[in-house]
């Protein structure tokens, strides 16, 4: 029986790195499965509990920093990098300047990544099979145990900021990540080196101080846990500061000297729909569950559920400026069905109270 022939591994890599970028990947780096360094960070993170309600982190023990063990037979990880930047930074600070319009994190504007990444990822192997023949590999894009972050950068694709971010010299940090784990061989590339320095910009930015330590973020703080991951009510000391965002937080990458050099991402599936790029708080609180469900359909926003959703968006009407047409509209669910809604509805109609005029 005729087999294929044993690759030239070294050639096999610069191909799949030309492949890659003929799939519309801006940068694909290899690296092995040592990540004893990134265990021991890992397991003092959840010690400390930063990982608060996100129980899955701890579900699976090593497997996230072992991937042999998650995917036996492996023997490397080719990681990718796709930019997403649906437009430029100054935008975004805009609307987080005008407290009666909605932010949400740039990233979730447009369709979700999962789906789109891990079918160009499944063409990469396929690619690599029809050069090569059958081969073990599996993929993943944030859909099991990967300390991404930490493969991609050995992989050479960018250092770990103190936001905890991948950041890449020519290109920031606005990209998504995405593996393939394999039991081919190949060469690996050279790690990525730090180059924050003693830049602390993200530090001091952030709104909630999640960032307790440089590259060390209690989750428990951070706005886009809180929105997105925190499943009851938010904090009512966190909630003040969380202004305008009511989908994830973008802070940190926008004052990140590094992000100068982003670039607009080039996937038209990343572009804002359904006006969610420049949308007020109003006209999104007062979407019904079927509204939003059309609305958010093929978002990754839409997995956070109704009720969330208007849970952060009341936090953020609460701290928009005293405008009799917010307390009217937050009024309309002070009887909500949902707890979780009616009590987010009462403190902001407080907030709204406190600061009128009469």
């Amino acid at each position: 029986m005729d087999r294929a022939p044993i690759p030239n591994h070294q050639q096999l890599a610069a191909n799949i790195k030309i492949w890659g970028a003929e799939l519309g990947f801006q940068q694909v780096g290899i690296t092995d499965t040592e990540l004893s360094l990134a265990e021991a960070r890992f397991n003092d993170w959840l010690q400390k509990g930063f990982h608060g309600e996100m129980s899955y982190m701890a579900r699976h023990g090593n497997k996230r920093s072992r991937p042999a063990e998650l995917e036996p037979g492996t023997r490397r990880i080719i990681s990718v990098r796709l930019d997403y930047l649906p437009e430029p930074t100054r935008k975004s600070r805009e609307i987080l300047e005008s407290p009666a319009q909605a932010f949400i994190s740039r990233y979730a504007l447009g369709r979700d990544y999962h789906k789109l990444m891990r079918k160009r990822l499944q063409k990469l192997a396929q690619k690599i099979s029809g050069e090569i023949g059958d081969f073990g590999y599996r993929v993943y894009v944030d859909s099991a145990p990967v300390l991404e972050k930490p493969l991609a950068e050995k992989a050479g694709l960018g250092w770990i900021g103190k936001h905890s971010n991948l950041i890449n010299r020519k290109a920031g940090s606005w990209f998504f990540l995405g593996e393939i784990y394999t039991d081919l061989p190949l060469p690996i590339d050279q790690p990525a080196s730090n180059h924050c320095g003693s830049c602390r910009a993200c530090l001091d930015i952030c709104p909630t101080q999640a960032i307790v330590e440089p590259y060390v973020v209690d989750a428990r703080r951070c706005i886009s846990y809180l929105t997105i991951e925190q499943h009851g009510p938010i904090p009512e000391s966190l909630r003040s500061r969380i202004g305008n965002r009511i989908y994830g937080c973008d802070d940190c990458q926008q004052v990140c000297p590094w992000n100068r050099f982003a670039k607009l991402g080039r996937e038209q599936d990343f572009a804002p729909r359904n006006g969610l790029g420049n949308a007020t708080l109003t006209e999104l609180f007062e979407w019904d569950e079927t509204n939003f469900l059309k609305r958010t359909e093929g978002s990754a926003i839409r997995r956070i559920g109704h009720q969330s959703w208007l849970r952060n968006i009341a936090v953020a009407l609460g701290n928009a400026p005293h405008s009799e047409n917010i307390e009217a509209i937050l009024k309309v669910r002070e009887h909500d069905p949902a707890e979780l809604v009616r009590e987010h509805v009462r403190w902001a109609l407080a907030r709204q109270r406190s600061k009128s005029p009469d």
